[in-house]
């Protein structure tokens, strides 16, 4: 019962989080964007959430490996309650980007270690639970985009940063007090890898592929939720509303997306699930920036469809390459690269955007998911076994 009433806990303190998640992410282009007068200039909001997001994440997986996940999950949770106060008081572009640099402080074990927690209480169902914690993440950043809409109506100043601060508190004491201490398993067999030595995942030209995957896949996270928008209003004249449309799709059609695509990567294995989401995510990219209208969103909630499949299948599929002692790590090492993606990927459109190219920059976006589609087609082996296993470790079946 303990584990039920853990992953209870973990996936409502995540929707609720994230609902204050959503609920500023619509808000924050446009203050940026006021603060600063630049569009391009939305592009370090990722930046800045990311450069902290990545340094961060190896040091927090080893030290959850070697002293439990629970602290460092509820010690995120305050961390991101006061960057919405920093948010609240921000009369400065780089306010908002010092906000943005604790949030990705915090963010770090809510987004790595909820998924390492139940792939250890759920190693013959991993693919399932992550997708059900990924999905629960994403329902709150679409109600809370969804519902932005009508709450600014009634909040025209800073009070949506406090509610985001609010949500945060209260989901770090959900965790305190409703989450049993897990922690990877403290012994290890003489053929496991070294608790911390991500090197040797890039041992293998497999996991080099995945990995690279994934650091596409945060690239293109990143431009999503902040150069997308961006462009929409300055280049496309789309009212605030049509972005909290966009946002609410988006994490809409991530979250359910990971939700299926998880259970059928442990049931099909994980190349057909990543391999079908690359597909997805390249035809959207492609085909957005020619069409207008309506058509827009449809095709970029199509592009989602197929990142969100391929970031749990790769989450998993990594997941399966180390032993329990290494839960923590392996699932740090996914988001550091996942956050150099999303730290780099702004940054590059954002100049091809700055040069009037931006159609180009998204074409250029959706020819690298198709490169890696086919790498991923003809290199990976569809078993997970298979699938450049680091040397001498355990899948538990």
């Amino acid at each position: 019962m303990g584990r039920y009433l853990s992953i209870i806990t973990v996936n409502i303190s995540a929707f609720s989080m994230m609902f204050g998640v959503g609920l500023i992410v619509a808000l924050l282009p446009r203050k940026v964007m006021d603060l600063s007068g630049s569009v391009a200039s939305v592009g370090y909001l990722a930046s800045a959430f990311a450069l902290t997001f990545v340094m961060l994440q190896i040091p927090i997986g080893n030290l959850s490996d070697k002293y439990g996940f629970k602290p460092f999950l509820a010690g995120g949770y305050f961390l991101c309650s006061l960057a919405g106060l920093v948010y609240y008081h921000a009369h400065s572009a780089s306010m908002i980007f010092w906000g943005r640099m604790l949030q990705g402080i915090g963010e770090v074990p809510i987004w790595a270690l909820g998924p390492a927690l139940l792939s250890i209480q759920f190693p013959r169902q991993k693919g399932r639970f992550m997708g059900l914690y990924n999905a629960a993440m994403h329902a709150g950043l679409a109600a809370g985009s969804t519902g932005g809409i009508f709450i600014t109506r009634f909040w025209q100043s800073n009070e949506p940063f406090l509610l985001f601060a609010g949500l945060s508190l209260s989901s770090g004491v959900l965790i305190t007090l409703c989450v049993n201490p897990v922690r990877a398993e403290s012994r290890q067999m003489t053929q496991y890898v070294r608790a911390g030595n991500v090197r040797t995942l890039l041992a293998s030209p497999a996991n080099r592929i995945i990995l690279a995957g994934i650091l596409l896949y945060g690239a293109g996270y990143g431009i999503f939720i902040t150069l997308v928008p961006g462009f929409l209003i300055g280049v496309r004249n789309a009212t605030q509303g049509a972005i909290g449309l966009f946002f609410g799709l988006f994490y809409i059609a991530i979250g359910v997306s990971q939700a299926a695509a998880g259970p059928y990567s442990d049931i099909k294995g994980r190349k057909p699930a990543m391999v079908g989401g690359l597909s997805l995510a390249a035809a959207g990219l492609a085909a957005f920036g020619a069409c207008s209208g309506s058509w827009i969103i449809g095709l970029l909630t199509i592009a989602a469809l197929g990142m969100g499949a391929f970031c749990v299948a790769a989450m998993a599929l990594l997941n399966d390459t180390v032993p329990g002692s290494l839960k923590g790590t392996v699932s740090c090492a996914f988001y550091f690269f996942w956050g150099a993606g999303y730290f780099c990927g702004p940054l590059v459109l954002g100049r091809f955007g700055q040069a009037g190219y931006w159609q180009s920059g998204f074409w250029l976006l959706a020819l690298l998911f198709m490169l890696e589609l086919i790498i991923c087609a003809v290199v990976l082996k569809s078993s997970p076994a298979d699938m450049g296993m680091v040397p001498g470790s355990v899948v538990r079946k």
